[in-house]
């Protein structure tokens, strides 16, 4: 008996430390700044020279370029504060890398016409595929 309750204590003391790890990797991220929801449609796909984009945050940085600069929009995408300026714009690609996009999720965003949340931090993005 004495010896289960010490690996309950063990396993209490590994899960309070994971839960700690996984709390500091969040609050690495820095404070959430903004949400938003887009869809990725057949003009978000392409640049401005008609080149296929290749990479998730290719296609990503397109949209928010599609939607506060040429003013090119898809139904049901919503505003952000954020991406509406051009060096944030520029920094999009620093910022998913230093954020999170399921390996599924990037291949449909690049491949795919597909819904995404973006959440915002301050120096990084995640992406998911709603």
């Amino acid at each position: 008996m004495k010896r289960l309750l010490r690996h309950l204590g063990a396993a209490a003391v590994v899960a309070a430390g994971l839960a700690g790890a996984s709390l500091s990797g969040a609050l690495a991220q820095g404070p959430l700044l903004e949400t938003y929801v887009a869809f990725l449609g057949p003009a978000d796909h392409y640049n401005s020279r008609g080149a296929r984009l290749s990479e998730p945050w290719q296609v990503i940085r397109q949209d928010r370029a599609n939607f506060h600069k040429f003013g090119i929009r898809d139904r049901g995408d919503e505003s952000d504060r954020f991406f509406s300026s051009i060096a944030n714009r520029g920094r999009m690609e620093r910022m998913i890398l230093n954020g999170y996009i399921d390996p599924n999720a990037a291949w449909r965003i690049v491949n795919d016409n597909v819904w995404i949340r973006v959440e915002v931090y301050e120096n990084s993005v995640n992406v998911t595929v709603n």
